[in-house]
């Protein structure tokens, strides 16, 4: 593997037309924790997806654009496909089966710090079903292990795809923090568009919504430090957002009323922390986060509430947007 850091062919500018301009839609998909997120963030050059440790933390469709000189790679990361245990998890997998479809090119995210197991399997007999899809492996994370462990993975990932009956058209390793051969797999993914002119506005690096991007922002750090129940019972619905009237025009705030929604009471209590404190923290790191992707001062209100059982309620998964 090479060393590929450099992110300057990333941000310049596109070429709007011309004889062999590439443009076109890419799908990352793997199980929870494969790394998908960390990797499209890592080849649109910033952070457009938010990421965690903790497995299923995608539950929407985020699209990063990568503009080159050559192409316009949309990236679309996907939530992790898995054996689904609420309403919630049967319309997550619905999303991911239904973006496999839309998209010219699949690549299938492999952890290299952990073997072939039967989610991978569960994953990749499903995608066989879409024929007319190029599909690419993408053997992630490999700066968490040795070259002996990545070449036998690589077997694995190419044994797995001659099991299930899927041709894979390139397998590659790489490395998101390292920047191991990510500049490679752009150059492949890109190789695979069809011809065509940019879909997005040059400088534009992702079409999340601002209410989206926030939400997600402040979920991202309600899931840092919590116990390992507690993920999947977190969501963040942005009641209001807007820029506050009284301001002048050279020194703007962003308001933002956010409801931070769990299951149970108790799981309120693990949230907010003693005397308020850990929500206090949830607001200082994802005002940061937010005012760094938008560029502007936030004023940031969080309040906890209670949704019962809302992963497997119909009428609440609406109300929070699934």
């Amino acid at each position: 593997m090479t060393d590929q850091t450099d992110q300057t062919d990333r941000t310049e500018p596109t070429r709007t037309s011309g004889e062999g301009f590439r443009s076109g839609f890419a799908c990352f998909v793997g199980r929870p924790n494969a790394g998908k997120s960390t990797l499209t963030n890592a080849l649109v050059g910033t952070k457009v997806a938010i990421t965690s440790d903790k497995p299923q933390t995608t539950r929407t469709v985020v699209r990063g654009i990568v503009h080159r000189p050559d192409a316009q790679l949309i990236l679309v990361d996907t939530p992790g496909l898995h054996r689904p245990r609420t309403l919630l998890g049967e319309r997550l997998n619905d999303l991911v089966k239904t973006t496999w479809a839309e998209v010219d090119v699949v690549a299938v995210c492999f952890p290299s710090d952990e073997r072939i197991g039967p989610g991978d399997r569960f994953l990749v007999t499903e995608l066989a079903k879409v024929r007319r899809t190029i599909k690419i492996a993408v053997a992630t994370k490999t700066d968490l292990v040795g070259p002996e462990r990545i070449g036998q993975h690589l077997l694995d990932i190419a044994r797995l795809g001659e099991e299930t009956g899927t041709d894979w058209a390139e397998i590659v390793p790489v490395s998101s923090v390292g920047g191991d051969q990510i500049d490679l797999l752009a150059d492949l993914l890109v190789a695979r568009l069809p011809d065509g002119p940019p879909l997005y506005p040059d400088g534009e690096l992702t079409d999340s919504p601002e209410e989206t991007i926030a939400a997600e922002l402040i979920r991202e750090a309600a899931l840092d430090g919590v116990r390992d129940e507690l993920p999947h019972s977190i969501a963040v619905v942005v009641e209001e957002m807007g820029l506050r009237a009284d301001r002048p025009a050279d020194r703007p705030l962003l308001d933002i009323h956010a409801n931070l929604f769990v299951e149970r009471d108790s799981q309120k209590g693990i949230v907010i922390g003693h005397r308020g404190s850990r929500l206090k923290e949830v607001g200082r790191v994802a005002r940061t986060q937010i005012e760094a992707i938008l560029g502007t001062p936030v004023y940031l209100d969080l309040r906890v509430k209670v949704a019962k059982d809302w992963q497997r309620d119909p009428r609440q998964l609406r109300r929070l947007g699934f």
